[in-house]
This record gives structure tokens, sequence and C-alpha cells, in this order.
């Protein structure tokens, strides 16, 4: 079983500031990690491959220093790692990151799984994942908290719902999303370590991945920021105290004389 884990890196912080001219994060002096929810995806491809056999593919898209990530992917069990990294795709909004990770996926070519976190925390959007499977075309199954069974080529799966849950089943190739629910991530053996300290990160710019200029990058996002601001801030709250039925009277007061 071969399986595809697409990865990001991300800004470790809420601290993060917009450039006000491009209008994207600046990322410069900012320390950078796996993105939360990837470590999810990544765990359960490990977690697969320990039961079915095959193995683990890490992708990731970004600047040549999204490469510690993939070496962290490594180091947690993944077998491969590519990072697809070209000046080119600078200002990708989420349809152009699709299409790019798309690509890549097309080039690796033997999988049976692809699996996403269900967001990354620096944009929040949760499109990357199925617009990944809506580009190439394969079943998706979003917000995964179980994995019920793998068998004649078919998944099945638990996904959460804001009412409980429902239980998928699709053929294979396809691509989940999966929530922390899922599994507890690992921590990294030594064994793991050193693996990945001397592991070969194989870079796809975008020749290598035979994408068309005209949908990467700023050029392939139709997505624009207008405007960037800082929410005011509240206003301080007001604590009432005493006797329980004076502080209620306080309050209707208080609520009848913000209605007028």
């Amino acid at each position: 079983m071969n399986i595809i884990v697409c990865i990001k890196q991300v800004p470790d912080t809420t601290e993060v500031r917009i450039d006000p001219v491009t209008k994207n994060l600046v990322r410069d002096g900012v320390k950078s990690i796996v993105n939360p929810f990837d470590m999810y995806a990544i765990e359960e491809g490990v977690r697969l491959r320990e039961k079915h056999g095959g193995k683990v593919t890490v992708i990731t898209m970004g600047p040549p220093q999204a490469e510690a990530v993939l070496r962290e992917a490594i180091s947690l069990g993944c077998d491969d790692a590519v990072l697809i990294s070209d000046r080119a795709f600078a200002g990708s909004d989420t349809l152009a990151t699709c299409y790019t990770l798309s690509k890549a996926i097309e080039k690796i070519k033997d999988y049976d799984l692809v699996i996403c976190g269900k967001q990354a925390i620096d944009g929040d959007t949760a499109q990357v994942g199925p617009g990944v499977a809506s580009t190439l075309d394969i079943p998706q199954i979003t917000y995964v908290r179980k994995i019920e069974e793998i068998k004649d080529n078919n998944i099945t799966a638990e996904r959460a719902t804001e009412e409980g849950y429902e239980v998928v089943q699709t053929k294979m190739p396809c691509l989940i999303t999966v929530v922390k629910e899922i599994n507890t991530p690992r921590l990294p053996s030594l064994k793991g370590k050193m693996k990945a300290k001397s592991a070969v990160i194989t870079v796809w710019k975008a020749a290598d991945i035979n994408a068309d200029e005209s949908r990467l990058g700023l050029k392939g996002s139709p997505t624009e920021v207008w405007k960037i601001f800082t929410p005011p801030p509240r206003p301080k709250g007001r604590i009432f105290e005493g006797d329980p039925q004076e502080s209620v009277n306080q309050l209707v007061e208080l609520l009848k004389d913000l209605n007028h």
C-alpha cells in the first residue's frame, strides 16, 4: 500500500505580520513547524504502512527551508520525501496550491491513498485537501476520525460531522483529510532521527512536474486580498458584585440603556 502524505510548514506563533504591499504572511524571523494537523496525517500514514505494508512518501510545497519539516516527517517514520520548490510558486492561493500538489502527486503516480491534515493553522481554509482530490479527480473523505477498514481496494472511514459522525466507503485511490481524534502522534526515535539526518530529499521545480506556469503562483491565484487590518480591542468587561438579585437588576438596567 503506497501512501502520500501532504504537509505544510507554518509559523509557530500567532504573532505573525502581513506585508502591506503583497498581503502575504511575513515569515522572516519567525520559527516554523509542521502544521499541527499534518502530524496526525503523518502518524496515520505510518500506522497504515505498518499494518498493510508498502511505503509512505511525504511531500510539501514551499521554500528551500521547508526541507526541515520533511526531515521531521522522516524521523517519525515516513520513507521518502519530496520538496516542491520554485520561485514560480510564490504567492499561491489555495487553487494554485492544489494544482501544484496535484501535479507532483501525478508524477509520483503509484499511490493508493493521499492523506492531508484537515486544515493549516496559518490559513484555516480547509480547502487544499478537497481541492487536490478534485484536481486529481479521485474520491475524497474529509474530517476522518477513524479508518474502520481497508479491504478489496475499498476504504471505510468515520468522518466527523456537527451532529456526530458518518460512516463512508469509497474506492481507492482516494484522498482523506484527518482530524486530531484519529490518533496520537508518536515522538521521533533515535533511529528515525539518524535516518532523517542522512536522508536525501528530492527537490522538484515547476518544470519537473510539467506544470502550466499560468496556473502557478500569483498568476494562477484568482483570490486577492483587498484589505488587511487589526481588529479593534474589545472593551473592558464589567463585573457585578454583591447580591445576585441586585446584580441581575443592574444588568437589566444596563441592557435597557444600551438598547436606547
